[in-house]
């Protein structure tokens, strides 16, 4: 049988991870594991048991009471990135894999108990997975056509995909709500990239946060009453790029809108909190911060 580390040949060797969790109401952090490599965008399951995370293009599971991780079976799908969402039953996962054929992403699923044949979702591409809908219907996406990259939703069986963004800029990071009735998002359309929120069918486009930062991938608590999203310092980065290996922030803010606080500062960015990775009592935030193995970060 092989090691955990000879399936995870293709994992980045650059830079240590650090697998952490912190309490959102002391803001209290805890390192659950530490590797020697590359780990990206941890999903924590609904029984609070394990969390799902990308490294070297495949899936794996940490157990949170043994603290050990597997590979998850993915068949062909085996150049997964960071944007994969487990369905809301915690049967499945959709996961954006890239083509070895064309090297574009596109939406597959897969069971989350593993697979040999992933079944396509979208067929045009590239195609970002960052939502799956409450009540299983349908996932939402990034995708880039025709140049413009706008957010989409299609069924989570396959069919048409719906456009629901047009406004010139980059629109990405789109997850639904709870209670299904809205979708947050990320928006350069601004200047800045900000956080937004729609209806589910892309009406009523409404500015969430008007900072001086960048701020990515809003993520909505399972209880509808908190959102949480990572920002970069403006100048950092340009307002389109959410580069690995920078400061940044996890900020914490009423799903109404109105103030942030920080939750936690930390080096990281890309792989950090690409996905949703509340606890489901909506009282955790898991998260990866790095090290890179020439840098002695805070030196």
């Amino acid at each position: 049988m092989k090691t955990l580390q000879e399936h995870l040949k293709h994992a980045d060797r650059g830079v240590k991870s650090f697998l952490e969790s912190v309490d959102v109401t002391t803001g209290e952090r805890q390192v659950l594991a530490e590797f020697d490599y590359l780990i990206e965008a941890p999903n924590w399951t609904k029984d609070g048991k394990r969390l799902i995370y990308n490294s070297g293009g495949l899936l794996c599971s940490f157990d949170l009471s043994s603290r050990e991780s597997t590979v998850i079976h993915s068949g062909f799908a085996n150049r997964c990135n960071n944007d994969h969402v487990l369905s809301p039953d915690d049967t499945q996962i959709a996961v954006s894999h890239h083509s070895q054929e064309d090297g574009q992403s596109r939406i597959y699923i897969l069971p989350l108990a593993g697979g040999d044949q992933p079944t396509l979702i979208t067929e045009h591409a590239p195609s970002y997975l960052h939502g799956w809908s409450p009540d299983g219907s349908t996932l939402s996406y990034c995708a880039e056509r025709n140049g413009q990259y706008d957010i989409y939703t299609i069924p989570a069986a396959g069919g048409a995909e719906t456009q629901l963004t047009d406004t010139p800029g980059l629109d990405d990071g789109p997850e639904y709500s709870p209670d299904n009735r809205h979708i947050w998002f990320n928006s350069t359309r601004s200047g800045l990239m900000q956080v937004w929120r729609m209806n589910a069918d892309g009406s009523e486009q409404t500015q969430m946060t008007y900072d001086e930062s960048n701020s990515w991938f809003p993520h909505v608590s399972p209880d509808g009453e908190s959102v949480a999203y990572i920002t970069y310092r403006k100048g950092d980065v340009a307002p389109g790029d959410h580069p690995a290996n920078k400061n940044v922030e996890i900020r914490l803010m009423a799903s109404g809108g109105g103030q942030y606080r920080t939750l936690a500062e930390l080096f990281g960015g890309q792989g950090t909190i690409n996905v949703n990775s509340w606890s489901p009592d909506s009282k955790q935030l898991a998260f990866v911060s790095y090290q890179l193995k020439s840098y002695a970060v805070g030196s």
